[in-house]
């Protein structure tokens, strides 16, 4: 299927010339001077020298490109001068060249790229966001260059070097049927494995579940951003995930004097739903390998290197005498300079595409010495001066910078001074400066200096501002102070608002609970901030029941049960005349809700279908406030299996059944009945059943730690033939769930390799090679007609015989 989607027929784009190149050189001049094909960077801001595809493709009929455009024609036709071409029956465009840099909104990444230094010109993008929901039909779009690499020696390195970036829609598909991005360098011996990369979403289990580890192994990321398509097949709107900038190097020189193909290439999914798009761009450098990186660096600091990256590549780097490898991964080098004057750094890289060598001198100088800021200072806020000193730095300052927050940092560009005076802060800030030896040496940050600046003092609110509690009150009975400044001193109390009592020992919290408290009293906070003034909180008054506070325990608070079970939630009242549940999901209580005497227990049944809170309140006669406290039931969600689909297999043929489940916690399972089975105790055993059994019905039943289980059944017929593919012979797709579909019957074939349909005029109107899959009468969204169909099917038996049947089958409407 993978392959029936993906493939481009690249015979076809073999005829169209893309490119040539315009300049002959002699075969000395390669290692010299090598122009990279024209406009194969897109240089002229157009697809001139390209040729390009748009069309759409079904999950019936497989890849189908409705129309190509020559390289050396001008549009509508071909690409000549030509910026961009719209999807495939859509406005929007679906293939276009840029020249303005940009953020793609899903990933963040730029839309021009810079990889190891170098500064890309332009890009392409092919795709969008667009999808044909409903219509069961994915866009594709590509573009493609016949590269005419030059003759000459074979040992003179001509390379080509491309990045790439994509935004993929997970459409929670199996994984064939993901929207996909890919390169393809073709040669005529061949796909060249290592520069045509292929990527698409992997998804896995029954549910076609994204595998997001393996897509985070292969660079992808999941965007903030949500998806702007409805069709989610029910997953979340944030199911984009996209993958940045990656280079790919590969050297033609042993295609000298032929022609190969390089195609990009992005395809929405096979169902339609969801979208694919990605960037292309490519370096207009042949010349072989380059290294990036400074060629003036400082001594004893750390520089790094690095070489476009090439698939499945060896690296070996080589540097100067006295210098120190603190990194060496892969295709990135990361040195210690030692020693004066400077030294040639080389590298030797090998894969299938490529043998290539380079080397860059580098001059070193001494490093920048940033120094040591002084002068950290408390202050309170408005009114204040503060002084910072640099001293011990190699360098000079090129500015002071300052932030208040750690990570947005702003910059004096005026004070080139080694201090600095600030005045009247109102914020905490931090200071540092920057220092430069010589522009080959890093700017480099001296320590930081931190101004802290203490807010004014602010007491804040206490709540309640009337507090009653009742006696014995141990829930509710707190003060809660908010919105102050500063540390919290202490608490006072007072009986007439004139005469405060400091709390003795201290109370430095934000809350104070109420204990031998028997008359009216008033309570205030003191809040400290910093170097500044205390200050005092508003007042709070407490008021005094005489009426008991209630009180209950829960038997037990927590609870936990498998979906589909109850539990009871029980609550023994030792003080109380009423009690309430503040919440009634699935709870069942048969009492009255009146406490006659205690002790009383309060029981009631709960059988919610996810785990719930129960909150109880209970009142004792005319105390105003309310014990109240939470159950909470914890339900193991339901255990989903699957047993697979109803299968027929011929006698004595083994037959692998493999139960999927929904939890990972299941540890054990129970087949029944055993007849035939080798464990009855796994959950794919195997099914060896005879001639003498007609049909079994096999049960299921999965079951986890905690003791929950799911059950899921599958009928096997046996047939006593031998291994068959069988095919009605007639079908009736009116649409009424009953013989819709035609489709192969296997009896004891392990791979079914084809099932195609023919009219009579020798037309394929249908073919699969999946199981329980079938032709529903249509073709492209079209009816046909009643009659008569020609069928094909090969599979392969259990045993390896191959099975083939052909016939025809009549269409009723």
């Amino acid at each position: 299927m993978l392959k029936q989607r993906l493939q481009i027929k690249m015979d076809s784009l073999k005829k169209i010339w893309i490119g040539f190149f315009c300049l002959i050189l002699v075969a000395s001049a390669y290692s010299q001077t090598q122009p990279c094909p024209l406009n194969i960077n897109f240089s002229t801001g157009d697809l001139t020298h390209w040729s390009a595809f748009t069309g759409t493709f079904t999950s019936a009929a497989g890849t189908r490109a409705t129309q190509t455009f020559d390289s050396l024609k001008a549009a509508p036709t071909g690409t000549l001068g030509t910026v961009s071409f719209p999807e495939s029956g859509y406005s929007v465009q679906g293939i276009q060249v840029s020249n303005n840099n940009s953020v793609d909104p899903f990933g963040g990444f730029s839309t021009i790229p810079t990889i190891n230094g170098y500064q890309y010109t332009n890009s392409v993008l092919l795709g969008s966001t667009t999808v044909a929901p409903g219509s069961n039909q994915g866009l594709i779009r590509g573009i493609s260059y016949v590269i005419n690499v030059p003759a000459g020696s074979v040992d003179s390195p001509y390379t080509v070097t491309y990045a790439y970036a994509m935004v993929l829609e997970n459409g929670s598909h199996a994984s064939n049927q993901q929207p996909l991005s890919r390169a393809i360098l073709e040669t005529k011996d061949g796909i060249i494995a290592c520069a045509s990369p292929s990527y698409y979403l992997p998804t896995s289990g029954s549910g076609n579940a994204l595998d997001e580890a393996a897509a985070h192994r292969q660079g992808f990321t999941q965007s903030p951003v949500p998806s702007p398509n409805t069709v989610g097949n029910g997953t979340t709107p944030y199911r984009v995930w996209t993958k940045s900038w990656t280079e790919v190097t590969f050297n033609l020189s042993p295609y000298r004097g032929q022609q190969v193909t390089l195609t990009f290439e992005a395809d929405n999914c096979i169902p339609g739903g969801h979208f694919a798009y990605a960037y292309f761009a490519i370096r207009n450098d042949c010349n072989g390998l380059e290294i990036s990186g400074p060629t003036a660096a400082c001594q004893n600091g750390t520089i790094t290197y690095s070489v476009p990256a090439l698939a499945d590549a060896t690296y070996t780097w080589t540097i100067p005498n006295g210098w120190k490898k603190i990194l060496d991964s892969l295709n990135i080098l990361q040195v210690i300079p030692a020693t004066a004057g400077g030294g040639t750094i080389s590298v030797h890289e090998v894969n299938s595409c490529a043998d290539l060598k380079a080397s860059l001198d580098v001059i070193t100088t001494l490093p920048t010495i940033p120094g040591v800021l002084s002068g950290n200072n408390i202050v309170c806020s408005d009114s204040n001066s503060s002084k910072i000193i640099l001293s011990g730095n190699r360098g000079n300052v090129l500015n002071w910078i300052s932030t208040l927050d750690g990570s947005n940092w702003v910059t004096d560009s005026v004070n080139k001074d080694s201090f600095l005076l600030v005045k009247n802060l109102k914020q905490t800030t931090t200071y540092k400066a920057l220092v430069q030896n010589g522009s080959a040496c890093s700017i480099d940050s001296t320590t930081s200096v931190l101004i802290d600046v203490n807010p004014i003092s602010k007491g804040g609110v206490i709540s309640p501002t009337l507090l009653n509690i009742c006696q014995g009150q141990n829930k509710g009975a707190t003060l809660n102070l908010s919105g102050s400044i500063g540390s919290i001193v202490n608490w006072q109390s007072s009986l007439d608002s004139i005469v405060w009592k400091d709390f003795n020992p201290p109370n430095t919290d934000t809350f104070y609970s109420i204990n031998n408290t028997n008359v009216p009293t008033k309570f205030r906070a003191i809040a400290k901030s910093g170097v500044c003034p205390a200050d005092t909180s508003k007042t709070a008054q407490v008021n005094i029941y005489n009426t008991p506070f209630p009180q209950a325990a829960l038997a037990p608070a927590d609870v936990a049960i498998c979906f589909g079970s109850k539990a009871i939630l029980n609550a023994n009242v030792s003080i109380g005349t009423s009690y309430a549940w503040l919440n009634y999901n699935s709870l069942y209580d048969p009492n009255s809700r009146t406490i006659s005497s205690t002790p009383y227990t309060v029981s009631a049944q709960a059988a919610p279908a996810s785990s719930t809170i129960y909150l109880l309140a209970i009142r004792n006669a005319d105390c105003p406030n309310l014990w109240i406290d939470t159950f909470h039931v914890i339900v193991t969600p339901p255990i989903i299996v699957n047993a697979g689909h109803d299968t027929a297999v011929a006698a004595d043929q083994p037959l692998q059944l493999d139960a999927l489940v929904s939890d990972s916690t299941v540890r054990t399972y129970a087949w029944l009945p055993s007849t035939g089975l080798n464990n009855s105790s796994i959950a794919n055993p195997i099914a060896t059943l005879g001639a003498g059994i007609d049909s079994i019905y096999y049960k299921v039943t999965a079951t986890n730690s905690s003791g929950c289980s799911g059950v899921d059944y599958i009928l096997v017929h046996v047939y006593k033939s031998k291994p068959d593919i069988l095919v009605p012979n007639a079908f009736t797709p009116n649409g009424d769930g009953r013989n819709d579909i035609i489709k192969p019957i296997p009896i004891g074939i392990a791979t079914l390799n084809y099932f195609r349909i023919y009219n009579r005029w020798g037309q394929m109107l249908f073919s699969t090679g999946e199981f329980n899959k079938g032709w529903d009468g249509n073709l492209n969204g079209t009816q046909q007609q009643s009659g008569t169909y020609v069928y094909m099917t090969e599979g392969i038996d259990y045993l390896g015989n191959t099975i083939f049947r052909k016939g025809t089958v009549v269409l009723i409407r």
